[in-house]
Order: structure tokens, then C-alpha cells, then sequence
């Protein structure tokens, strides 16, 4: 691996004037012209036009010139969309999947999931004390970002207070491809220690599908059940794919 592609990652803001993130002092010698000017000319057209003027290949080279700055990055950007798909699969990707690629050094994982950690907590801050069920479509939104492009289930619970807002958002468990270990009794518990009256259940399906399984069914009615016995609610299950969701209430599993 070459030296520029272990290079640490860059701090968040560079003085004025730098033709590039890194300060000249601590990074000598200058960027080829050719990789300044390309550079520039995708930096201003994200400033004129934003994301929505620029294909995938080009937003992911722009977050990889904070980590690899005097390097060309448009080879390890394709090379990033060819192994996992996408821009969302990329940036969702594990830390441990991301270093397999060729190029890839630990300044371009930290640059990336700084990116997904970013896109959750606004996503999150659009649903957090807020009454859900008015917010159902940010619901959706906040669901499909932090879970949609998982390799793996994730069961998360969203705990309500009586008047249906949310208080809490929590991973309960984390699982294999195709399956999660879910207990019923240490969901109602922890809904009990956050003096919750209500919870909605998600978790998503790598494969894509979210058509719940044998095993969906009978843990959501076995949680359904404790929840009915010690007074709590349970608004609905949702299963998030990769492009759309499942609703047990809306299904009527519930």
C-alpha cells in the first residue's frame, strides 16, 4: 500500500487558503494540477448544484479527498461502488468489509462513517420528543437509513411515553444474516425502566425482502402478549428492506 493512501485523516476544517484540505507544513509538496483542478471543478459544482448534479462516483471521490489528499481517488471511489453497490452501501458498510478493498486505510473508514453517523443523528433529530405516529414518514426515513443497507438483522426498539412520543431509540440486538435473537421478557423490562407506555418494534432483512418469517410472527406475538399483561402498547413490527418496509399493523399480523 502506498504511503498517501496511509496518510491519517485530515481535521474537519483547513486554513484559509490551502489549496487543499492539509495544511502545506504538515504535508509537503503540492497536489499534481491535474488532480487540483479536477478537485475544484467537482467541489464547485456540488457548491452550484449540490448532490442531486452529481452521480455517486463523484459524491464518494469528495468525501475521500479528506482522507487520501494528494492522491487521485477516482480509481478507489469506482472501486468502492463496484464491491458494495451503491453511495448508501458504501457509507453503511462494516468497518471490517471496507478494509478488504484495495486502498482502503483506516483515514478512509474514519472519513465514511463519520458521513453515516452524520446522515442517523439528523435523521434521528427529526423524530426524537416528537409524537411518532404524527411523524410516521420521518419514522420510515430514520429506519430505512440506519438499517436499510445492514449485512446483518439489527432488532431496535423505539419506546413511547403516553402521549405517543418518542422517547428512547435502541438497539436490543444484533444478529447473523438471517437471524436475531430476540427475547420478549428483556423487552418489556427495559420498556418498563424507561417508564414507557408504548414500543414499536423494528428490525431489518439483509436480503432485501422485508415478507416477515415463522420466526417474525411468533416473536412479535409473544412480545405482544407481555406487553398486554403488564399494560404497555405495542403500536406495530416493522421490517426494513432495501427499498421499501412491512408493517405488521398495516399487514394485519397485528
Amino acid at each position: 500500500m502506498s504511503r498517501a493512501l496511509q496518510e491519517p485523516a485530515l481535521p474537519l476544517f483547513a486554513p484559509a487558503g490551502d489549496e487543499d484540505e492539509a495544511n502545506g507544513a504538515a504535508l509537503p509538496g503540492r497536489l499534481p494540477s491535474y488532480i487540483a483542478d479536477h478537485r475544484k471543478r467537482l467541489r464547485d459544482r456540488f457548491i452550484d448544484g449540490g448532490a442531486q448534479a452529481m452521480p455517486d462516483y463523484e459524491m464518494l471521490e469528495l468525501v475521500l479527498f479528506r482522507a487520501i489528499p494528494r492522491q487521485d481517488v477516482k480509481p478507489l471511489a469506482r472501486l468502492l461502488l463496484d464491491s458494495f453497490g451503491d453511495f448508501n452501501r458504501v457509507i453503511t458498510a462494516s468497518p471490517a468489509r471496507l478494509l478488504t478493498v484495495k486502498g482502503v486505510g483506516e483515514a478512509v473508514v474514519l472519513e465514511l462513517k463519520i458521513v453515516e453517523a452524520a446522515a442517523q443523528r439528523m435523521m434521528r433529530a427529526r423524530i426524537m420528543h416528537r409524537p411518532v405516529l404524527s411523524s410516521w414518514d420521518a419514522l420510515l426515513d430514520h429506519c430505512h437509513t440506519t438499517m436499510a443497507h445492514r449485512e446483518t438483522e439489527q432488532f431496535r426498539i423505539l419506546f413511547l411515553d403516553r402521549k405517543n412520543v418518542l422517547i428512547a431509540d435502541e438497539e436490543q440486538a444484533r444478529g447473523t444474516v438471517d437471524h436475531v435473537p430476540v427475547y420478549p421478557r428483556e423487552v418489556v423490562k427495559r420498556a418498563l425502566e424507561l417508564n414507557a407506555s408504548a414500543i414499536i418494534l423494528v428490525h431489518n432483512h439483509p436480503s432485501g425482502d422485508p415478507t416477515p418469517s415463522d420466526a417474525d410472527l411468533a416473536m412479535t406475538h409473544q412480545i405482544n402478549e407481555a406487553c398486554q399483561a403488564l399494560g404497555l402498547t405495542l403500536h406495530d413490527h416493522l421490517i426494513i428492506g432495501k427499498s421499501r418496509e412491512l408493517s405488521f399493523r398495516s399487514a394485519g399480523y397485528l
